[in-house]
């Protein structure tokens, strides 16, 4: 485990600001975050709010391993990937990723891939609800079939 990576699933409400804090060195000038929240509308249905339902043990590791192969890809750069586990109403924060890193583009390229990766990697599916009361799971990943195939290309892959 690396010492510039920090990963987890909570219950509790995420902290930008723990996120930040962590990726914090002094020898980087940049932070780059990306938040996501709830909306309040999915595919042209009004939406309440999302259940996450997270396989905290997969998860985590999943989220290790896309961290680890961003590292490779921006070396020198730290990382913080946080995911909801519970209930969230519209405007409720999901996922905090930070990254940081020496100058600003390895930021920003390095914390699109990780959400990229994590949106079709990781073990986390979303129930919808929708004003009338009901709900449906949203499709998700398979823990059926583990698929490397569908890597996000960052524009460092290709020579």
């Amino acid at each position: 485990m690396s010492d510039a990576i920090y990963v987890g699933i909570s219950e509790d409400k995420l902290d930008i600001s723990a996120a930040c804090a962590f990726v914090s060195d002094p020898a980087h000038g940049a932070i780059d975050t990306f938040i996501g929240v709830v909306r309040n509308h999915h595919e042209g249905q009004n939406v309440t709010g999302i259940t996450y339902d997270v396989h905290r043990g997969l998860a985590e590791r999943r989220f290790y391993e896309i961290c680890a192969q961003a590292q490779a890809l921006w070396s020198g750069t730290r990382y913080y990937v946080a995911h909801y586990h519970g209930a969230l109403d519209v405007g409720g924060v999901s996922v905090v990723i930070a990254v940081s890193a020496a100058h600003r583009a390895a930021t920003f390229e390095a914390c699109r891939y990780v959400i990229e990766e994590l949106k079709k990697k990781a073990p986390v599916w979303k129930r919808e609800h929708y004003p009338d009361g009901k709900s449906a799971w949203l499709p998700g990943h398979s823990l059926a079939a583990e698929d490397d195939t569908g890597t996000s290309c960052c524009g460092k892959c290709h020579g």
